[in-house]
């Protein structure tokens, strides 16, 4: 301060009209000099006391690591029994599981079981693949954590696909499935799949070598399976040795979803002569199966398979993308650029499986323009029931008349929600098959811009995706058609190994081909007169049966065709929600199409059941879990967690440890599906 006030004196010595400062001003100057230097002090110290952005992040993660690891080690200080005793406390005493239950009645292992899991269920691995895999050898990439996804989407993108020509791996990759009880105990940690109904048959003395999880790829088709891993060779020998092993005791076999497609393909391969089949003869299932009792089985098709080929969506999806239609229309991994359902599209339309669940039967099973046997089905408002309150008797349910306009459930698709509810004289249809030739080939700027999002409906053109809206209405019959017109690739691949018609003479030689296996209406079952077929399933939750679509906005890279979740009933209670028509089911399969061959297909001698196996009809109402403590539940009849369902749990035991259907009560109805299965006009 001195040089400076000195500086300043020479200054205004210089400077005739300026005076020396008076001590007063000195002084104030002194005072403003001391201000500055203690304002420039206090300025340093708040800096250094600003809580930053990074420090708050800091403390939010070191917040959360010390509750979860204190969390963590309370969970494994306090005693086993405790959180059952909470949950007690809160919901009352709970009953024992199915397995302590039975084996204090005495009940003990007896037949081997198998398990034949569905579609993405099971757990599948790497083996080979490219660089951008690395590290990644025996690893899940479907199953477990689904950290691949996350961590490099487009790789494992590439990796689950398969070759779009042949339906099998791709050159340099090779994806396999995971084997043992472990590939699908669980589809992801915390969510069981088999492990609930493995624990309970353990409880009464099954272990690993009376049971065998017969898993297998369940991306490529149901011979490719054979062609390639010999996954049918397999089971035929698991199960042969287990019989042998367990006293000759004949095999019950527990088929989930499509594996109950899978399974009726792999009986009839299992009679037919080598090399198209397993060289068996035509009594083996007679002389290695006891029963086949299958779960939430899509017999005949389920109608959101349609939904996914078509869109890549269902109503799930369609919800989601219309609260949110950025996340899956755009950019999911916004750094990779990945458009996340055209990536799902090009993945799944590889996945030759899929199409073994597309309606079979046509318009006789599922209904025409003005048609259907669920004509007058109203959503049921079943009393509402916690889990533990019994159902005091079938059918208890308080119908409704329908809605205004009655509900055509045969138009699977419909462009618009007046489509959908107009009579058929009133639609007028342009016939986009006849376009078929010159729609199709239409140019779009698509082809050359959207690099790894390219989709068959690229090569559409403008006009060709006007044709298929144009056409305004599709029901069963017309899918078949319509895939083949949006999806060539994959009707070219599929056509060889599935079929969705039904026999007019099933001497017919051709029906041997392994094409018709899976389409019980295709196919005879084995001559197998003592063995029991039952088909067991969820009822009481709304199931996807029909679609109300809209054309999106023209965009390079979008699937042209949405849901329209605007499309609503206008009533709480109406069976249309969001552009989906729903009926009778366990949220994925229909009561139709999961009950309909054993309640009239198979009953009794038929040209379908020539042996006359007999069948039964197992349904199980759902309920909720009453409180968050009880999970998904002990009651539930949905798709996958039925698996927990202690009722259905109850039923396998007793057919493994030696009851039959009748045992078990025989049939066990709550829905209309004799009287729905009465409607179908089908020569047996």
């Amino acid at each position: 301060m001195p040089l400076i006030r000195r500086k300043k004196a020479s200054e205004n010595d210089n400077n005739p009209t300026t005076s020396n400062p008076t001590p007063d001003e000195k002084e104030e100057e002194d005072k403003n000099d001391t201000k500055k230097v203690n304002a420039k002090k206090a300025r340093k110290a708040k800096s250094k006391n600003k809580w930053s952005c990074v420090d708050s992040c800091c403390w939010f993660v070191g917040c959360v690591c010390t509750v979860w690891w204190f969390l963590l080690f309370l969970y494994n200080a306090m005693p086993a029994s405790f959180p059952q005793y909470v949950t007690e406390a809160i919901t009352g005493p709970l009953p024992d599981p199915p397995g302590v239950k039975l084996l204090k009645e005495g009940l003990r292992a007896k037949h081997p079981v198998v398990f034949v899991p569905g579609i993405v269920t099971g757990g599948l691995e790497l083996w080979e693949g490219h660089q951008c895999a690395e590290g990644l050898f025996r690893k899940r990439l479907w199953g477990g954590t689904f950290g691949e996804v996350y961590k490099r989407p487009l790789c494992w993108v590439e990796h689950m696909s398969l070759d779009n020509e042949t339906g099998l791996d791709p050159p340099g990759i090779r994806v396999r499935a995971v084997s043992g009880l472990v590939a699908a105990d669980y589809f992801a940690p915390g969510y069981f799949v088999w492990a609930v109904l493995i624990a309970n048959l353990a409880r009464i003395g099954y272990e690993e070598k009376s049971m065998y999880m017969a898993a297998y790829d369940w991306r490529i088709s149901f011979q490719n399976t054979e062609v390639r891993d010999q996954t049918l060779s397999r089971i035929k020998s698991n199960i042969e040795l287990m019989v042998a092993t367990n006293g000759g005791n004949k095999a019950v076999i527990i088929p989930h979803s499509m594996g109950v497609l899978y399974f009726l393909h792999f009986m009839k391969w299992v009679e037919a002569p080598a090399p198209m089949g397993g060289g068996g003869g035509p009594d083996w299932c007679a002389r290695h199966i006891k029963a086949v009792m299958n779960i939430g089985g899509p017999f005949l098709g389920v109608p959101k398979a349609v939904s996914g080929l078509f869109s890549a969506e269902a109503r799930d999806i369609a919800v989601a993308r219309s609260i949110a239609p950025s996340v899956l229309d755009n950019d999911l991994f916004g750094d990779f650029g990945l458009q996340t359902l055209q990536h799902v599209m090009k993945m799944t339309r590889t996945w030759d499986s899929t199409m073994s669940m597309i309606p079979k039967g046509g318009d006789t099973i599922w209904g025409g323009l003005d048609w259907s046997p669920e004509e007058g089905y109203a959503p049921s408002k079943r009393k509402q029931r916690n889990q533990g309150t019994p159902v005091s008797g079938q059918n208890e349910t308080e119908t409704m008349a329908c809605e205004a306009k009655a509900v055509n459930y045969g138009r699977i698709i419909s462009f618009g929600k007046d489509v959908a509810e107009a009579h058929s004289s009133e639609i007028k249809r342009i016939d986009f098959r006849v376009m078929h030739q010159g729609a199709i080939k239409g140019n779009n700027v698509a082809n050359n811009t959207c690099r790894d999002v390219w989709t068959e409906y690229h090569d559409m053109g403008v006009g060709g995706i006007k044709a298929v809206a144009e056409y305004k209405v599709y029901t069963a019959g017309d899918i078949l058609d319509l895939l083949q017109f949006v999806a060539p690739k994959l009707m070219a691949r599929v056509s060889a190994h599935f079929s969705y018609g039904i026999a007019d003479d099933l001497a017919d030689p051709k029906y041997k081909h392994y094409k018709y296996w899976s389409n019980p209406l295709e196919t005879k079952l084995p001559n197998a007169p003592d063995m029991e077929i039952f088909s067991m399933y969820g009822v009481g939750i709304p199931t996807e049966r029909s679609y109300v679509y809209r054309l999106t906005p023209s965009s390079d890279c979008y699937i042209p065709f949405q849901i329209d979740t605007s499309a609503n009933g206008g009533d709480e209670d109406s069976c249309l929600k969001g552009g989906v028509f729903t009926v009778e089911g366990d949220e994925t399969v229909p009561v139709l199409s999961a009950g309909y061959m054993c309640a009239k297909g198979w009953r009794g001698k038929t040209r379908f059941n020539p042996s006359g196996i007999r069948t039964f009809v197992r349904e199980y109402d759902h309920a909720p879990p009453a409180n968050l403590l009880e999970g998904r539940g002990t009651q539930s009849g949905a798709h996958v967690d039925i698996m927990g369902n202690f009722a259905l749990i109850e039923d396998v035991i007793k057919v493994a440890a030696g009851a039959t259907g009748e045992d078990l009560g025989g049939d066990q109805v709550y829905t209309d599906i004799f009287k729905w299965s009465e409607k179908i006009n089908l020569p047996l």
